[in-house]
């Protein structure tokens, strides 16, 4: 992170952005899908964590006003409900917040963050997304999203899917979706947020990758697959704070899809190397979190943001998958 844009959450939705209007970019998107007049492009996030919802509030903020060319949703799972001290910290972040109290008052939907607080109420993750805020980061206030509970009705007819499910889910989930794709005529494309690899037990073990148990779990040619990564923080990117990720896989869909999620404050590069970076995003967690564990207690918290956004860099930008031995050699 090397500085903030001083942009203020507002509508974007005709203003020149890296070369082109945001109707532009969307009607670009359209065209390659084959959307006609009257169909909008449907855009669904599956899995509402931080880095998910993010992602999708960022969309809905950039292309939200152009309803009759795109909608975006998000789904998440029901039931989910917000204790007693969360439900305590989220009234008083909106009470912080003259912006997000005016909305949530004109959307008639502050009181029951008032019976929440007081105890009278029980409020649920999908309920509160709705209105802005993720459960895993209701520091930060998101945008009102559109929200689904029902997995069915959110991809049946997806053009484009935003996997926010950590690694550990994304299997299970997309054989789930798979029964609802089995008469598709066009695969839809799949943009996927998770990092990391899972281990595949067998008679020769080896491991795989979020975007390859998509592949297998739902028959979605890997070419419609893509991964988008970076060394980043949510709720920075969200605050318009810069930053910059790498979105890879096959170039019919990696350069637009750069050209289409690129923001003033969040830059979008491309580059055909999928499992690299999916590897190596999912190291970086690793390594990062033992890193600044071993950092000693008496360094600032700004010099251990420093070092750890050098360090993540490093391994982001590595050409290839570093050997257990060049990688200590590195080290």
């Amino acid at each position: 992170m090397v500085g903030s844009i001083t942009n203020a959450h507002s509508n974007f939705s005709l203003v020149n952005v890296n070369g082109g209007s945001l109707e532009e970019k969307v009607d670009e998107i359209r065209e390659l899908i084959g959307k006609v007049e009257g169909d909008p492009l449907r855009i669904v996030g599956v899995g509402a964590g931080a880095w998910g919802s993010v992602f999708i509030a960022m969309l809905q903020e950039a292309y939200g006003s152009l309803r009759e060319k795109v909608l975006i949703r998000i789904w998440r799972r029901p039931g989910r409900a917000v204790d007693r001290p969360t439900a305590e910290q989220l009234f008083k972040v909106i009470n912080s917040r003259e912006d997000v109290l005016r909305r949530l008052i004109r959307r008639c939907a502050y009181l029951k963050y008032v019976e929440a607080r007081l105890g009278d109420r029980t409020l649920h993750a999908d309920e509160i997304l709705k209105d802005g805020f993720c459960l895993n980061m209701i520091d930060t206030p998101l945008c009102p999203l559109k929200v689904v509970t029902n997995l069915q009705e959110a991809v049946w007819d997806a053009d484009i899917v935003i996997n926010g499910l950590p690694s550990t889910e994304t299997l299970e989930v997309f054989e789930e979706i798979s029964k609802y794709w089995k008469e598709r005529i066009t695969a839809p494309v799949i943009v996927s947020l998770a990092k990391g690899v899972e281990a595949e037990l067998g008679t020769e073990p080896r491991i795989i990758t979020p975007t390859l148990m998509i592949n297998r779990a739902t028959g979605v040619p890997l070419e419609n697959i893509l991964y988008l990564g970076g060394p980043n923080i949510a709720s920075e990117i969200f605050n318009k704070e810069y930053a910059n990720a790498r979105i890879c896989g096959a170039g019919k869909w990696r350069k637009p899809l750069a050209k289409f999620l690129r923001q003033p404050h969040f830059i979008v590069w491309d580059n055909g190397d999928l499992v690299t970076h999916e590897i190596m995003g999912g190291l970086k967690n690793i390594i990062k979190n033992s890193f600044i564990e071993a950092v000693p207690k008496c360094y600032f918290k700004q010099e251990i943001d420093n070092i750890r956004c050098g360090f993540i860099e490093k391994i982001e930008h590595q050409g290839k998958i570093l050997s257990v031995l060049d990688f200590a050699r590195w080290l």
